[in-house]
């Protein structure tokens, strides 16, 4: 059996349109969907097509492929100026997420894997969350960036069943809607998905779709969060909530709080948790913040810009003064 594991133990309808920044069958028993298509889906903007590949550059300039780059003059800012994530787009690829819970507040759009046949396919759902999991991410990343937009793909069953294939088919579907960050706290130890899951977030990476994908909670191989392609994250024992810490000795690239984390939950509820599932929506907060401030920025300037704001980074302090000028204030 091919188990999808939550990092903390474990065409169809696209979402709305928004404007750009800047500018296989199951191979075991499917995940039962929690929830019946929602009667009225959101209007569907066709998916993103693949770029042309370019090999080499012959026959043209500096003058004819001119980037407008980003003023990244506060990037060393660890509260990245107060952005508060207003405009970005964040896809929660897990248990679906509970609407209406006080610590999430408004969902834009629910979807869920549900078996068509013998095929997988992607279907709206109602806002439900089949264990508590995704509810639980979703709540952590509003934490930190309280005007992003939250979107859900449910891949997760009740007692956090599913499959790797139906991993792969929400993360596809994901990707393939552009959003801007994508928080996958769970993965798959299958090496069969691999390579799909390597190209899947190769692919992201280069239409600057952000993955951010918890570690596995014991060492072990699991994916999507050994590619170098997505931001991977685990967990730190420090108390404060809001301190990351760049790691020197990847495959983790990035630490945050993911012990006795304050989470949202089932019904309405909240409860403490620990593990680098909740760690990782943290990340993804972030992320949203700092492209919401710096829409033009690609996966690895966001790393950057993550590695420079890191409490265990220490830039010059002249250096700092010059980049980031007046401190920012945290989101309220």
């Amino acid at each position: 059996m091919s188990m999808v594991r939550p990092a903390a133990g474990s065409a169809p309808p696209a979402p709305p349109a928004s404007p750009a920044r800047g500018s296989a069958p199951p191979d075991a028993s499917a995940v039962t969907a929690a929830s019946a298509a929602v009667a009225t889906a959101p209007a569907a903007p066709a998916p993103l097509l693949p770029a042309p590949l370019t090999w080499r550059l012959l026959g043209a300039g500096p003058d004819q492929i001119p980037i407008a780059a980003e003023e990244l003059g506060h990037v060393a800012d660890p509260e990245f100026r107060g952005a508060r994530g207003r405009g970005v787009r964040v896809c929660i690829v897990d248990s679906g997420v509970e609407g209406e819970h006080p610590m999430v507040g408004e969902i834009k759009g629910s979807w869920a894997v549900v078996k068509d046949g013998t095929e997988l396919a992607v279907r709206p759902a109602e806002h439900h969350d089949a264990c508590g999991h995704g509810t639980a991410c979703a709540s952590v990343v509003r934490r930190v960036a309280p005007e992003c937009e939250i979107y859900s793909v449910k891949v997760l069953g009740e007692r956090f069943s599913g499959t790797g294939a139906m991993l792969l088919a929400g993360l596809r579907w994901a990707v393939e809607q552009g959003f801007d960050v994508i928080n996958m706290s769970l993965s798959t130890t299958r090496t069969r998905y691999a390579e799909e899951l390597r190209a899947l977030t190769d692919q992201a990476f280069f239409q600057r779709s952000v993955i951010v994908a918890s570690a596995h909670n014991t060492p072990v191989e699991s994916f999507p969060w050994r590619f170098s392609s997505v931001i991977s994250v685990g967990s730190h024992g420090e108390e404060n909530p809001d301190l990351h810490l760049y790691n020197p000795n990847p495959p983790v690239e990035f630490f945050a709080k993911g012990n006795n984390v304050h989470v949202g939950w089932l019904g309405g509820s909240s409860l403490r948790t620990t593990g680098n599932s909740f760690a990782t929506p943290y990340i993804a907060g972030l992320c949203a913040r700092i492209l919401s401030q710096y829409p033009k920025m690609t996966v690895f300037q966001v790393k950057g810009a993550l590695y420079l704001a890191a409490a265990n980074v220490h830039v010059d302090d002249h250096v700092r003064a010059t980049l980031v000028g007046e401190p920012g204030g945290a989101p309220s």
